[in-house]
């Protein structure tokens, strides 16, 4: 049976650490070898450092994943979306190799990062790097409670890994990742129940708005999109804020069993309803990068190093 990575379905923790790389060169056994090198990076951590909760995801980004394995291709590999209407635009920013590393330690994080950094050295190149941090009892910047539709327990692996429909690649995982830029300053000038009505919940108390009150153009209402038989779509959400005293966002990561859902959910916000009502959100919060992964599992990693 095939095993996913660890950190797919992982708990929250507080404290991450986000390394996109894009390839140097064009051996690609030696970058397939090192990966499966980083499995045992994460795992050495685990072991000794249990307290810290360590988990890791190496995905791979669909423009590099053909150079990488070739003849062996996910089904369902797509870019990254890129979408633009009007003034809204959540543009595609290609990213090779996607490293993400969580722990309730920061030290912890940044041990596993910069051994992973020199274990890569010669071969890539660091193009961003950013430090996903937990905020109060788990809030955006904004200061409403982030990921409350998570799906829970063992529903965290229905949504978020490749199953049978695809056997040679059961256990991975379709990522896609957005850098979003907030404008703290304007939001903040927003009366709370300006606010609460553009997310479509309460800010102190994370009720979510009853149906026929929730504004058409709420965050909850276009990023809930429902399927061909009615239900609402799903994805596993791993978002968390970062930031200083002068820049501060949230790092969006989206994981699910088909690159669909996210793209569903996306249009909607950018493109809006049949009415063209579109996710207010947006007016605040920026989307400056994006790009689409997949996650192979453990056993595809493992099996394919020496290949």
């Amino acid at each position: 049976m095939t095993q996913p990575q660890k950190g797919i379905c992982a708990e929250p923790n507080l404290h991450a650490q986000y390394l996109m790389f894009n390839v140097i060169d064009d051996d690609a056994q030696v970058i397939r070898a090192k990966l499966a090198h980083i499995l045992n990076v994460f795992e050495h951590y685990d072991e000794e450092h249990y307290e810290a909760m360590v988990s890791g995801i190496i995905a791979v980004g669909n423009s590099y994943w053909t150079d990488l394995y070739p003849g062996l291709i996910p089904l369902e590999l797509a870019p990254f979306p890129d979408m633009e209407c009007e003034d809204r635009h959540a543009p595609a920013t290609p990213c090779d190799l996607f490293i993400q590393i969580r722990a309730d330690r920061a030290d912890v994080c940044f041990a596993i990062g910069n051994e992973v950094c020199e274990l890569l050295k010669g071969h890539v190149e660091l193009f961003e790097e950013v430090k996903g941090f937990r905020y109060l009892d788990g809030r955006d910047l904004i200061g409403f409670v982030d990921g409350t539709e998570n799906p829970k327990g063992m529903h965290k692996r229905v949504v978020a890994v490749v199953g049978d429909s695809d056997p040679d690649f059961a256990g991975g995982s379709y990522i896609h990742i957005q850098r979003y830029r907030t404008q703290m300053e304007r939001w903040q000038r927003l009366p709370v129940k300006s606010q609460e009505d553009i997310i479509g919940r309460t800010k102190e108390t994370n009720v979510e708005y009853a149906s026929e009150d929730k504004p058409a153009f709420s965050h909850v209402k276009r990023s809930n999109v429902k399927g061909a038989d009615g239900k609402s779509i799903e994805i596993l959400r791993q978002s968390m804020p970062y930031g200083d005293m002068t820049v501060k966002g949230l790092f969006f990561i989206s994981l699910a069993n088909s690159p669909k859902p996210f793209t569903q959910m996306l249009s909607s916000m950018v493109f809006g309803d049949e009415n063209g009502v579109y996710d207010r959100l947006l007016d605040f919060t920026v989307p400056e990068t994006g790009a689409a992964f997949f996650a192979p599992s453990l056993t595809f990693i493992k099996a394919n190093k020496d290949s």
